[in-house]
């Protein structure tokens, strides 16, 4: 790279010193080279990593009967780059059930995962809990919660291990205190089984949720779509410990807090990656990117 010389003849001249400024600094930018980074296109996916790999920095827990942030026997922690839930603290269970709440909230997106059981069911876990384990999103707050609430009003991506011999789907659906409608139809049971193939053994599972606000949720395993439905809304049972008040049957979920769940099977997870599916709409601003789906106004800067 040839050297840039400045003519001094310009300095000494009797030009105007911001002239001078100018001519210079013209002179630089067309002499510097290309960026080493590319630009990027509006189709480029900007997905942005959950977990950092080395702490629950971005997370905080809520364990039935302690005040949200307490974790007093260490059952989410971070082990081998995933985020861990352990009982190795426990000496029984007791319904102490734990969600580990994302503390950014999100309503339309594509949000990636990874997940695995391993080892043994603490003492006194329930038999439906063996090898179970969840993903709540449209949740409110986790500092909403009661003290001694069991589970967050949410919708739940339910997650399940297979015994080895028996099929057992996984992606299910569960609603602690909601509903949701499929093929047109309210439906209001509480867990609802996927299409998913069974995992068995403690290999890592792949998995995906798409969230379309309060219109669409669908779940797919391994790049298979496996269950969709729509309409998400507060409503029936299957959540205690809650104040009523934030429970209104029949209003939609449009969104919300994502967690991860402890339910007696110790259980990790990693690879949580979200695509922010809202954003910027107009196709004339830097921000704007084509598979955005709602508009944000707000992203668009001045």
């Amino acid at each position: 790279m040839e050297f840039l010389t400045l003519d001094h003849s310009l300095i000494a001249s009797r030009r105007p010193f911001w002239l001078v400024l100018a001519i210079m600094a013209f002179v630089l930018i067309s002499c510097a080279g290309p960026s080493d980074d590319p630009p990027m296109d509006s189709t480029t996916e900007e997905w942005v990593s959950l977990f950092n790999g080395e702490s629950l920095d971005g997370w905080t827990p809520k364990i039935r009967g302690e005040m949200f942030a307490e974790d007093a026997r260490n059952t989410f922690r971070v082990e081998d780059g995933a985020i861990t839930v352990s009982y190795d603290s426990y000496d029984s269970f007791g319904e102490e059930f734990g969600h580990l709440f994302h503390n950014v909230p999100y309503d339309y997106y594509r949000l990636r995962y990874r997940y695995r059981f391993l080892g043994d069911q603490v003492h006194d876990g329930p038999g439906w809990a063996w090898r179970n384990s969840g993903i709540m999103i449209h949740s409110p707050a986790g500092a909403t919660m009661g003290i001694d609430q069991d589970f967050p009003i949410s919708i739940e991506v339910q997650l399940l291990g297979g015994n080895g011999a028996d099929e057992r789907t996984t992606a299910n659906l569960c609603t602690p205190g909601t509903n949701v409608v499929i093929n047109g139809e309210l439906e209001t049971r509480h867990c609802i089984s996927s299409s998913s193939a069974t995992y068995h053994g403690d290999d890592w599972v792949s998995g995906e949720i798409l969230a379309l606000g309060d219109s669409l949720i669908v779940h797919r395993i391994e790049g298979q779509e496996v269950l969709a439905y729509t309409h998400p809304q507060m409503g029936g049972g299957s959540v205690s410990g809650h104040d009523d008040s934030l429970k209104v049957d029949g209003q939609l979920l449009n969104g919300g807090y994502l967690s991860l769940q402890s339910e007696s099977h110790p259980v990790q997870f990693k690879d949580l990656e979200i695509l922010n599916l809202k954003g910027c709409m107009d196709a004339d601003n830097p921000a704007f990117k084509s598979y955005f789906i709602a508009n944000d106004p707000s992203s668009c800067g001045q």
